[in-house]
Parts: C-alpha cells; structure tokens; sequence
C-alpha cells in the first residue's frame, strides 16, 4: 500500500478496492463527502489500471443533431427550442447525407445522431436517414437516438420498443448513445425535465437495445440541483442494470452548462474541475461493471480530461467535429480536434493512445 494514502480517512477502502470487492451506497457517499481527492484519484485509478492498463481510448467520429426542436422543452436543456422559433431548424435528408458525404475524408468510424422530439417528424423518417447513411458510407457505424427518442418513436408509431429498436436495426443502426438520463431521481426530473421519460423507464429501454444485441452507453448530469445520495442511487441503478442485462460499454458524467437554461437564473454555477475529477473518479469505482469511464473533452475542456486519465478514466471520446447541443449552453471548448491532438494529449499523461471504433475495437495503435 502506498505509504501516501495509509492515514487517509478512506484509507479503510484501499483493501477493499484492491481485492475488486464491489463497495455500497454508503462508501459511495463518503467518497463524495471526502474532500481527499487524491486518495479517491488514487483507488479509481488503481481500478482503471486492473481492467485497461495504461490503454487511452479515443474515436474519429463526425456528431451531427437534425433538429433542435423538442416537445419536452426540458429546463436543464439550452438546445431545444419550440417550433416555429427564430432559432429552430430542421436538416432535411438531403442535408445530412451531405454532411456524411463531407466527412468521408475523413474516415470516421461512427457517426452520432442525437437530436430534440419534433412533432412533424415521422418514424419513417429516422428509418430513411439510417439506410441513407449506411448506403454512403457502409463501413462507419451509426451511434444514434437516445432513450428518450427510442421512447418518443414507440409513442407515435404505437409500435413497442422492441420493434422500434428492431426496425432501426434493420435500417443500420449499431448501437445507442447515453443521453437523457440525466439524473434517475424522479425528485429532480420534476424540476428539471418533468416532461421527459422516467429514470425506470430509461433504464428499460437500455435494457430492450440490450436485448435486442445492441450495445449502449450511460450518463449523468450532474452539478445542477441533485443531492449526493442522488448521484450514487444513479449510478446504483446503472451498476443494477448492466448486472442484469450486460450491455452497457461506457458511463460519461456530464457536466451540467447552466447557461441558457431555465435553470441559468437559480444561482447555479458551472462545475468546479475539483467535482469534475470526483465525479469521474467515483463512477469508476461505483460501476464496477462497467469497462469503461469516458471524459467527455466537450464538456470538462481538454485539459481536466486530460488530467482525468490518472482519476479512473480511460477514453476521452473523439475528434468530434461539430456539436451543438452543450455549445448551446456556454461551452467554451472547441467542437472539434484532430487525431494528433488526441493523441499528443494521451501521450503526454503517460497513456498509450488507441484509435478504437464504437464497440471499442482497436481500429489503430501506430502513430
């Protein structure tokens, strides 16, 4: 045992996580309690080193978001809009096959679709643009629709979510994105996107794509009004889940932006990078289950992903190109780096840069 961390008062953990014993509720609370940031670094990175070693991940990826107009109009959210506003905007096919034809260059190993609820938007739609892209380009896997849009879709087509995740399937799809969770806390959803699916029934939908073979990923939004016991019940419910089903690859926390929100004008601030690297650092040691920890760069800025590597993160996403819906927000991070950079980044950590695709293949190891 490192002679630096024996007098910590988490010092009691260190076994305990050194045997991959699965820690409870409670030792999750007191890791967010403890203002002993490197003793939690430290236990989080000792996990990250058992199941990826010195391995970094990262994708050359192309993001592209159809609509920003959403009937759920979530408070938390400063991308959606009502339709009909100045600021609403509609891609039609035609405008996204150019953008994937654009980024073809490229060579992109996954395009990542999310966007808002639009209630002209028909099921058809979404199924044309998957068979679209996939006839474009067939070798890049398509990330696409989260939950919630799953959901949305099983509403206007009457259809259950298995068939909805089955035709989409069909249509080209590879896998789903984490996004909407948000925080499970049916507390917190009622305040801040009471419109929005429940925490249980996002956790059923993860579970059906799993069902249905088709690997996902998981979030949270933290740093707006949840409490502590919220955030380890999130992640509770998420190690719960991928115990049960098995399909999840990688928990993101997001970062909540105030800016531009309902919530902008309730005195809550942007995240400390103090919280930032707690959070990262407590989700690798909750979800035990989960292979992988992402520092999402868009949202945390390159630098803290960077110095996240050595608090339990092993995967810092990707080139990116174009993201609108935290930008909307007030993030000051750019919308897009190069490979070089991304790799310069890791290797400057003392990591081993691996160029992976969606379902973390190592697609390139020489750079």
């Amino acid at each position: 045992m490192d002679e630096l961390f024996t007098h910590s008062p988490l010092a009691d953990l260190i076994p305990k996580v050194q045997a991959g014993e699965r820690l409870s509720r409670e030792e999750g609370i007191r890791l967010f309690q403890s203002q002993d940031l490197l003793t939690i670094g430290y236990l989080a990175d000792m996990v990250r080193k058992r199941k990826n070693g010195d391995n970094v991940y990262f994708i050359n990826n192309r993001h592209i978001n159809p609509t920003n107009v959403c009937v759920n109009r979530c408070k938390l959210c400063a991308f959606g809009v009502d339709k009909g506003t100045e600021q609403a905007y509609l891609m039609t096919l035609e405008e996204i096959e150019e953008k994937v034809r654009g980024s073809l260059a490229s060579k992109p190993s996954e395009i990542h679709i999310v966007g808002g609820l639009h209630p002209d938007v028909p099921f058809e739609f979404q199924v044309e643009m998957l068979q679209q892209i996939r006839k474009i380009n067939p070798d890049t896997h398509i990330q696409a629709f989260t939950a919630v849009e799953i959901d949305y879709f099983a509403q206007q087509t009457g259809k259950p979510v298995r068939e909805v995740l089955e035709i989409l399937k069909d249509a080209g799809l590879g896998s789903l994105p984490g996004g909407g969770a948000e925080i499970f806390s049916a507390r917190v959803r009622d305040k801040i996107c009471p419109k929005k699916m429940s925490g249980k029934r996002w956790l059923e939908v993860h579970g059906e794509a799993h069902k249905a073979g088709l690997k996902t990923n998981a979030t949270m939004l933290y740093g707006h009004i949840e409490t502590i016991e919220e955030r380890i019940d999130h992640l509770i419910r998420l190690r719960e889940q991928q115990d049960k089903s098995g399909g999840f690859q990688a928990f993101i926390p997001l970062a909540f932006h105030p800016k531009n929100t309902e919530l902008e004008g309730e005195g809550l601030s942007r995240t400390t990078g103090y919280d930032d690297l707690k959070c990262l650092a407590v989700a690798r040691l909750m979800l035990d289950n989960f292979d992988h920890i992402k520092a999402f760069w868009i949202m945390v800025g390159p630098k803290l992903s960077q110095v996240s590597l050595s608090f339990g993160v092993d995967d810092i996403d990707g080139t990116v190109v174009e993201e609108k819906i935290t930008h909307a927000a007030g993030a000051e991070s750019g919308m897009v780096m190069t490979r070089k950079e991304l790799v310069s980044m890791i290797r400057a950590a003392g990591r081993i840069p691996l160029e992976r695709d969606t379902l973390y293949n190592v697609v390139r190891r020489e750079f």
